[in-house]
């Protein structure tokens, strides 16, 4: 993991690197912002920032061990949608 001149670990990404730690354009990333189907972000001033471990939960959403295993929630496309169906909407909010 990325450290920052202080030494420590990096905890907040901004949109390029969080794009590139879920393998995403950025694109994409901001469009999955726009339409509320991404990952949680925090606004810190004007910048939009994720934290890690809201980017590796939206990702283990997606998680599957098979085409036939239904997985825990789903990962909707980067595009509107009328209802965010339940089993997104019941991501872990803090």
């Amino acid at each position: 993991m990325a450290t920052n001149p202080t030494g420590l670990p990096q905890r907040y990404l901004r949109t390029p690197e969080a794009a590139r730690f879920v393998g995403l354009s950025i694109r994409t990333l901001e469009k999955h912002r726009i339409y509320g189907t991404g990952p949680r972000y925090s606004k810190l001033g004007g910048r939009v920032v994720y934290r890690i471990e809201d980017l590796q939960a939206w990702v283990e959403l997606g998680a599957r061990a098979s085409t036939s295993d239904p997985g825990i929630g789903t990962v909707l496309p980067a595009k509107r949608h009328a209802v965010i169906p339940p089993a997104h909407a019941g991501q872990a909010r803090r």
